[in-house]
C-alpha cells in the first residue's frame, strides 16, 4: 500500500535517483546534468527552512515519487504564491499515485500559508504532468512558446494555477 509522508534524509538517494532519470530522458525539468545527491539535500534544506512541505510516496520502504513546493519569486509581493515541483519513477507513473501526492502537497502547501499553487511544466508534450495537474484542480494559465532548448529541440513551458484557501478573496493574515 503507497503511503505518502514527509521526506527524511535518508530519501535523498532516491529522489536523485528518480530526478537524475526526469533529467536524463525527460523535458518536464529543463536541467540538463542531473544534480548529485548533496545538490538535492541543498534543495529540500532549502524547502524545509521555509517551512514548505517535502514530500515523498513509498511504497513499502522504496521512495517512488516526490514532490515539494517553493517560494514562486524571492521578492516578498510573492511570498504567498508557491511552485510545486513533482516526479514520480517511471514504473509508478500511470497509477493515481501522482495525484494523491500532488493533492497532500496542495494541503500541506495552504496549511503552510500558501494562497496560489503554480506549476511550470516544461514541454507542452507533458501530457502526464499536464493532466496530473488538471486532475487536482490546477487551470491553464498560459503557454511560454519555446522558450527552452533540450535534446537539441526547443520546448515550451506550460504554466498553471490554482489558488489554495481563501485564495485572493481576502487579503492574507
Amino acid at each position: 500500500m503507497p503511503t505518502i509522508r514527509s521526506s527524511r534524509p535518508e530519501d535523498i538517494p532516491s529522489i536523485t535517483a528518480i530526478y537524475a532519470h526526469h533529467v536524463r530522458v525527460g523535458t518536464g525539468t529543463f536541467e540538463l546534468e542531473p544534480p548529485t545527491p548533496a545538490d538535492m539535500a541543498g534543495r529540500r534544506d532549502d524547502v524545509l527552512a521555509k517551512a514548505l512541505p517535502h514530500l515523498v510516496a513509498t511504497y513499502g520502504s522504496t521512495v517512488i515519487g516526490f514532490a515539494y513546493c517553493n517560494w514562486f519569486k524571492p521578492r516578498p509581493a510573492y511570498r504567498f504564491s508557491a511552485e510545486d515541483s513533482i516526479y514520480m519513477a517511471p514504473e509508478a507513473q500511470g497509477h493515481g499515485l501522482g495525484r494523491a501526492l500532488l493533492a497532500e502537497l496542495a494541503t500541506q502547501s495552504e496549511r503552510a500559508g500558501v494562497r496560489k499553487l503554480i506549476a511550470v511544466i516544461g514541454d507542452s508534450a507533458n501530457t502526464g504532468s499536464i493532466a496530473v495537474h488538471r486532475s487536482v484542480g490546477f487551470s491553464h494559465v498560459g503557454v511560454l512558446k519555446s522558450c527552452g532548448w533540450k535534446f537539441d529541440q526547443w520546448c515550451d513551458v506550460v504554466m498553471m494555477d490554482m489558488a489554495l484557501g481563501a485564495g485572493d478573496t481576502q487579503p492574507p493574515m
